[in-house]
């Protein structure tokens, strides 16, 4: 719900201010309207539903994969599609990639958002209504800004969604941001943020030329550059930075690629995810051949390196597929 417009709505009504506490309190626990609010007086619920929206989403169409992962594509108050998941997985973790905003104005290429028409920052209480989407549905125990949109182009809004998490119940430490590299955000992270956050990385290729290809941010702010604000990061928090990186057949997969890679990091600071590159149209995905003696590489450095697994992707929900087309 938009937090602001409780507000002005509770003092306008000449509530005490301990009433925004139990409509928070109420909404993290999942219930579905005002109505299930018993602690707060029937009249003062009926006005909240009429004037302040339970949700600053519109649910459009809600999809499920083989996995059970879930995909919702809401719309904003001004119509803006947004598209947000959830990862279920078999060891009991309930996980919720979310988007900061709508569309990508950073087009990487290997990106199905970032082909899409840019739209708009999302506020705080548009991310946080798509975790209480899921929510709603189950306990959520994880939370990714890896959706649609750059994080760090949205510094403050994320921030103060991610802050609001363990009302929810996700920790900080379960709490990971993504970023391609935006320096004046990722700056501002480093500086300002305590909470053990994670930091993720996306990185896809290590040589400057490739990466410029296939991430245009590079030329703003070079890789040199963000592994060194990355590596700050991990010398004043104390924890490793996880590196995306995404196959793409023929492309960055090769031994020498990898080489690259392992040259540019240290094992003390980073952990690679390796990524099967999902379907968007313009690549193709690399074999598992491929990423076998692409890992092999990285394991031969001491690099630490897993694959990731890959989820939702028979509903377009996956690493790079979200869209939001249907």
């Amino acid at each position: 719900m938009d937090l602001a417009l409780l507000d002005r709505v509770l003092a306008e009504h000449g509530e005490p201010a301990y009433r925004r506490r139990q409509v928070w309190e109420w909404t993290a626990r999942g219930v579905a309207s005002y109505e299930e609010m018993t602690t707060l007086p029937k009249s003062l619920r009926w006005a909240l539903a009429d004037e302040v929206p339970f949700s600053t989403l519109e649910v459009v169409t809600q999809r499920e994969a083989r996995d059970r992962t879930a995909k919702t594509l809401f719309r904003t108050h001004d119509g803006h599609p947004v598209e947000a998941v959830l990862m279920r997985y078999r060891d009991g973790r309930r996980s919720v990639c979310l988007s900061a905003q709508s569309g990508c104005p950073l087009t990487c290429t290997f990106c199905a958002t970032g082909q899409m028409r840019f739209g708009r920052n999302l506020t705080a209480s548009e991310m946080l209504d798509q975790v209480l989407h899921f929510r709603r549905l189950e306990p959520v125990n994880h939370a990714v800004y890896m959706g649609m949109g750059e994080p760090l182009l949205n510094y403050e809004s994320v921030i103060a969604s991610v802050r609001r998490l363990p009302d929810l119940g996700i920790t900080y430490r379960r709490t990971t941001l993504s970023t391609v590299g935006w320096m004046p955000g990722l700056r501002r992270f480093v500086d300002e943020v305590g909470e053990p956050i994670r930091l993720a990385f996306s990185l896809h290729a290590a040589d400057p030329g490739l990466r410029s290809e296939l991430m245009p941010v590079n030329d703003r702010y070079p890789l040199e550059d963000v592994l060194a604000e990355c590596r700050r990061y991990v010398a004043l928090r104390r924890r490793k930075v996880f590196v995306e990186y995404v196959l793409l057949a023929g492309v960055n997969d090769s031994p020498a690629r990898a080489r690259e890679l392992a040259a540019v990091l240290d094992p003390r600071a980073f952990k690679v995810n390796l990524i099967p590159y999902n379907p968007t149209g313009v690549f193709e995905a690399s074999s598992r051949e491929a990423i076998a003696r692409f890992k092999a590489v990285l394991d031969r450095a001491r690099i630490p390196a897993t694959v990731r697994l890959t989820r939702g992707r028979d509903i377009e929900a996956a690493c790079g597929q979200l869209a939001a087309t249907r």
